[in-house]
């Protein structure tokens, strides 16, 4: 499994680097996320050892049950998924970075307690362009007062954007998704001070992420071409 996990990785490694390339990008411009949902603490263990040093979990729970077994040098913690209110404390508590802010109300709670911990993660909005309804993120329409919040958040650091997009047997199908949130990211920073413009933008999968990173992905979050295919129960 050692050996499996470090050659997709490198596989991955090279993909990115080539379609950074592509883009006429840098690949150092690039974070890759190596997303272990369902897989144990032991089996990211091997992703660090391997070179992974930015880490991506669905859950809060299943992330407290890894977060404390991992070792490593400069690894940070990515939540991607979904967040509860009723989690907001364990995630401030958990992670570097949260990807999934999309309301008014989670901003006002993280950045309590990210105040009464005195932590300050870097944050990123959610945007919903595929309005599914098996899927969270704010509203095109409702960003402005999200984006608002966040400005005026004392404890949190506001970085940039996410989406999930529908899933597309051809990857290519989900390039116009990407696109539009480089265009929302575009259109805030328009009008902010060169200091507060955003410049992240989380997009793309194992299945996508090539495409996403041609339309300006700054972290791209990976799991099954890494950690190989999830066991279903």
């Amino acid at each position: 499994m050692t050996e499996d996990i470090r050659e997709r990785l490198v596989r991955v490694q090279e993909r990115t680097h080539r379609a950074a390339v592509r883009a006429g990008r840098r690949a150092e411009e690039i974070t890759l996320i190596a997303v272990s949902k369902a897989f144990d603490a032991a089996a990211v263990q091997l992703a660090v050892d391997a070179g992974a040093h930015d880490l991506g979990e669905n859950r809060v729970q299943e992330a407290l049950t890894k977060v404390s077994r991992v070792r490593g040098e400069h690894v940070r913690w990515h939540l991607i998924g979904h967040l509860q209110s009723n989690k907001a404390r364990a995630a401030v508590e958990t992670f570097d970075v949260i990807h999934s802010i999309d309301s008014l109300s989670l901003v006002e709670r993280l950045d309590r307690i990210a105040g009464e911990l005195g932590k300050r993660p870097v944050v990123l909005v959610q945007v919903d362009l595929g309005r599914e309804a098996t899927k969270t993120g704010a509203a095109e329409e409702d960003l402005p007062e999200i984006v608002e919040a966040l400005d005026r958040a004392a404890h949190l650091d506001f970085r940039g954007l996410m989406t999930l997009p529908p899933f597309f047997d051809i990857a290519e199908e989900a390039r116009s998704y990407f696109r539009r949130l480089r265009e929302i990211r575009e259109g805030i920073n328009h009008v902010r001070a060169m200091e507060l413009r955003l410049t992240h933008l989380s997009m793309g999968m194992s299945h996508d992420f090539e495409v996403a990173i041609e339309e300006g992905a700054t972290m791209v979050r990976v799991g099954t071409a890494i950690f190989g295919e999830r066991v279903k129960h």
